[in-house]
């Protein structure tokens, strides 16, 4: 498997917009595979509107390819986030690595838009069936539950056909998704013993519809810092990990030094995990842009 390494940002962690297109081209410039922003739509932290950011980034570069990790497709129309993709895509010239998954039930966007949880999965299936039917240019129409089209049809298409379509979540219901339409799979906070056990049962549920998904098209990502347990951003991360899930061992979620991250990436590959979105825990912007040029030095170049 090829070992790809790329950079993400959940919450926005620059001081100065500036910063953070520094940060970019520092990536562009340095070998890194793409950059994937986290989906939040609701949040007192600030966070960047990801399929804006991808259409952002695409203007600001030229080689670097770039995902949202991942977009909660229910959440949004999806005529309109066909059409998104398929101009980011295009006017880039087929850089745009789209990403969905369900949204998580607990997340305060179905109560902001008055939208109940309750088959956001039926949801996502019948809007991903819509949005795949659009990106290969096809006349679509659909009588569905939740969508009703007829015969509509989007043009420019994406400049990629087929373009990918990574699918997150690690529920039987998302590695079927991932069987029936997906290109990959990302996974979340799973373990590098969980996520093999996920990547399994998508190449089992793959025997049953008859597709293949490329061996190296299963991807995760933990946060990352060069530093030491006592360092602000580390301990604040590991803070909101613990609350996150105070019954598990979320260790898993972040690395700390460069055997760390060589050794999280050797325990995901081992599980044939081979795609990684590394987000960097800095102390301000300088310290991020440091933090992200010694992954550039130290780590690309062994993988």
């Amino acid at each position: 498997m090829a070992i790809g390494i790329g950079l993400g940002i959940a919450r926005f962690p620059f001081e100065e917009v500036d910063s953070f297109w520094e940060w970019v081209q520092v990536c562009e410039q340095g070998g890194i595979d793409s950059l994937w922003q986290t989906d939040r739509l609701v949040s007192k932290e600030p966070f960047l509107e990801c399929m804006s950011t991808m259409a952002a980034i695409a203007g600001a570069t030229q080689r670097i390819k770039f995902g949202m990790n991942v977009a909660s497709v229910g959440l949004r129309d999806p005529l309109l986030l066909a059409k998104q993709c398929a101009t980011i895509d295009f006017l880039s010239k087929g850089r745009l690595l789209p990403a969905f998954g369900i949204g998580a039930a607990q997340s305060r966007e179905w109560q902001a838009i008055g939208q109940e949880t309750k088959g956001r999965g039926r949801r996502a299936d019948e809007a991903l069936d819509i949005v795949v039917g659009l990106w290969r240019g096809d006349s679509v129409s659909l009588d569905g539950t939740y969508y009703q089209y007829t015969n509509v049809r989007i043009s420019p298409i994406p400049f990629q056909q087929s373009l990918p379509l990574w699918i997150g979540g690690s529920s039987p219901a998302a590695i079927a998704r991932t069987a029936r339409v997906g290109t990959g799979w990302q996974a979340g906070f799973e373990s590098p013993k969980k996520a093999g056990k996920v990547k399994r049962a998508i190449i089992d549920a793959l025997k049953e519809t008859g597709r293949s998904i490329d061996d190296d098209h299963y991807g995760t990502g933990f946060f990352f810092r060069f530093g030491n347990e006592d360092d602000p951003s580390y301990q604040s991360e590991m803070t909101r990990m613990t609350k996150f899930a105070p019954d598990r061992d979320m260790s898993h979620t972040i690395a700390l030094g460069s055997s760390q991250i060589i050794e999280r990436i050797k325990q995901f590959s081992d599980e044939g995990i081979s795609k990684f979105i590394l987000r960097p825990l800095g102390e301000n912007d300088e310290d991020l842009l440091l933090q992200t040029q010694r992954l550039i030095d130290e780590i690309l170049p062994l993988f």
